[in-house]
């Protein structure tokens, strides 16, 4: 069937048109993205309860993954008490780091007459400095301490209850941690081939390069943090030791426990090392530990980070740092915890499906370590 327009000399054959792809515009796929971003990130808030463990279970499970196979295969145990086991042992291991952190504090609660004077000592010279340099008398700040004190007092109730149940919550959100854990280590078998069946057999291939990819970056990067946190740790305890602080060994952990916290640890591990140290000793040892503390972190964030984690989490510095506002507006301290294994495993996805790589890049960087193929395009 051939039509002849008007005023057109071609003639059109209707049944042997090529076929036209229609792609729709810009500003149409940027709205339906913008619209899943919103959906899933409201599906994320109020999932919270049960996504939030559920992802530490699953980080958990891969770092225990090699554990659970060498007492499955080397130990002949059956794979439900293998993945009891780990979890048993990694459960030792964080025991045993909070008895030696649990025995600092105990130290330091039986020090607490020194350290109370130490503060009223404190108090009274800042009292003496607040009434020569701002002229308020001792009586005006005595009645701003009262009035303060008063209300404490008067909400102590309301504050012994809310700290008793967030610790009542805390509790159980470790205990649904061990138990999403377990389970995805005794059921790993049956979620690979529900992954694999879902995404059908011809992209299997795929599917499997990006659960092994992510196995293997997940545990690197978290061994890595655990190595780096031991390292931070030695060094500041052997700094302090030196210095001659008393609380080495405590205030040494705290800044290699909160070291692990991006962008944010360094000055909670800062302020409570300045605060205990103020409160033991004098304000030259304060000001040299926290030169040290931030020595430290000077040397670690260019140095051992980027040779130790860095090389397993390929991830810029504007993604990580937003990744970690987003996470903890989102889900708190946790949020900030995920907000760096999540990222790296949707990099991890996108840079393996040909739609999503340009996203991929992103994530990564303009560097030669994020090695995706990129369109030739100068930019100044």
């Amino acid at each position: 069937m051939n039509i002849r327009y008007p005023y057109q000399k071609t003639e059109y054959n209707l049944y042997h048109m090529p076929a036209k792809k229609l792609i729709a515009p810009f500003y149409e796929r940027l709205a339906l993205t913008l619209i899943g971003f919103l959906a899933l990130g409201y599906l994320i808030i109020v999932g919270k309860d049960i996504l939030d463990p559920l992802i530490f279970g699953f980080i958990f499970a891969i770092l225990l993954l090699p554990v659970s196979n060498f007492l499955e295969k080397k130990l002949r145990l059956p794979r439900s008490m293998s993945s009891l086991v780990s979890i048993l042992l990694m459960v030792a291991l964080v025991g045993s780091i909070l008895y030696l952190v649990g025995s600092q504090i105990s130290n330091l609660a039986n020090d607490w007459p020194m350290l109370k004077n130490q503060v009223i000592q404190s108090l009274h010279d800042l009292q003496e400095w607040i009434q020569s340099a701002i002229h308020i008398n001792a009586s005006s700040q005595l009645k701003y301490v009262n009035d303060a004190s008063k209300k404490i007092m008067a909400s102590g109730t309301d504050v012994v209850g809310t700290t008793f149940g967030a610790i009542s919550s805390l509790m159980i959100f470790y205990v649904f941690i061990l138990i999403f854990t377990f389970f995805i280590l005794l059921y790993r078998r049956l979620l690979l081939r529900f992954i694999i069946w879902v995404f059908r057999d011809e992209n299997s291939h795929v599917v499997m390069d990006i659960v092994e990819n992510i196995q293997s970056i997940l545990r690197q990067y978290i061994l890595g943090l655990l190595l780096e946190m031991a390292i931070v740790a030695s060094v500041a305890i052997t700094i302090f030791w030196w210095i001659g602080i008393k609380y080495a060994v405590l205030l040494g952990i705290i800044v290699g426990l909160f070291n692990i916290i991006p962008y944010i640890g360094i000055f909670t591990a800062l302020l409570l090392s300045a605060i205990i140290t103020f409160a033991t000793g004098n304000i030259g040892k304060t000001i040299t530990v926290i030169v040290s503390v931030i020595s430290i972190h000077a040397v670690d964030a260019n140095f051992l980070l980027p040779t130790i984690v860095g090389s397993k989490v390929r991830l810029n510095a504007l993604i990580s740092f937003i990744g970690i506002i987003v996470g903890e507006m989102v889900w708190g301290l946790s949020g900030m915890f995920l907000s760096i294994p999540v990222i790296a495993i949707f990099k991890i996805i996108f840079d393996r499906i040909e739609s999503l790589k340009p996203w991929g890049y992103l994530l990564g960087g303009d560097n030669e370590d994020n090695k995706v193929a990129v369109p030739k395009i100068e930019v100044e």
